[in-house]
């Protein structure tokens, strides 16, 4: 068992739902002090109802990870509101559709502000109060699409998650003089709430494509996230771990055929 999150101070970008929320959801059970952000109140404030009422300790600040002033200010306030800061999960990110004959200039630019540049931005603002606290973890999500497989219409998420990767090989020697470690989930298809949306029939097409036969819960990516920011993980930095029930595995659909 993982007991060395208990009493750590984390952020957790884009907590509010979905991926985020089951980081948050996993830390906060694990007795962390979690910091959650989103850009939507609403959503923030609801699942931060929700995580108490399961008995976690669980803060809200409103943040457009993309911004600058903002991302500095999430960081300030988690650090004055918990007296430090441990564990950043910069998972905040978004996922619109579109190929790319139709898409514009600015529509790549967002996904690559929104997915890419909040990670440097989140890093780079929590590097002062790592250095406080002697020592901080940060768990990137990025995702298999990009690094590992394609999707038509998600050129620019695919984009910005192998960027993520980029970085993170590149952050990892420049934090170790913080004693700070980087590294990255990368999910496969996992239920959220914007999955549901899609309808049945596409869950069950998508689980076709994964050799254990079901899609991931969002709380497997918290425990992969937990892992990474423990002390029992002290030794890795700038690594990946794929957590997609093996859907990146199968050369073709003949070989999950024979499974099960």
């Amino acid at each position: 068992m993982l007991s060395s999150i208990e009493g750590q101070s984390v952020v957790v970008t884009g907590g509010s739902k979905g991926i985020g929320k089951g980081i948050a959801k996993v830390f906060a059970a694990r007795g962390a002090k979690v910091m959650i952000a989103a850009r939507g109140e609403e959503a923030g404030y609801k699942a931060v109802e929700e995580l108490r009422a399961q008995g976690g300790y669980v803060e809200f600040c409103p943040c457009d990870v993309s911004d600058w002033s903002a991302v500095k200010n999430l960081m300030s306030t988690a650090a004055e509101r918990f007296g430090s800061l441990n564990v950043l999960c910069a998972n905040a990110g978004i996922y619109p559709t579109k190929r790319i004959f139709e898409m514009e200039p600015d529509e790549w630019d967002k996904v690559q502000s929104s997915n890419l540049k909040s990670a440097f931005l989140c890093v780079k603002a929590a590097i002062p109060y790592f250095d406080q606290a002697g020592s901080g973890r940060i768990v990137l999500t990025s995702s298999i699409t990009g690094p590992f497989t394609g999707i038509p219409g998600c050129s620019h998420y695919g984009a910005s998650k192998s960027g993520q990767l980029g970085f993170m090989r590149t952050a990892c020697m420049e934090l170790i003089k913080h004693n700070v470690t980087i590294n990255a989930v990368l999910p496969g298809n996992i239920i959220t709430e914007g999955l549901m949306e899609l309808g049945q029939d596409y869950i069950d097409s998508m689980a076709a494509s994964i050799p254990m036969k079901r899609l991931g819960c969002t709380e497997d990516i918290g425990h992969a996230a937990l892992f990474f920011a423990s002390k029992e993980a002290g030794y890795i930095t700038g690594q990946t771990l794929v957590v997609d029930g093996g859907q990146i595995i199968p050369e073709s659909f003949k070989g999950i055929a024979g499974i099960g």
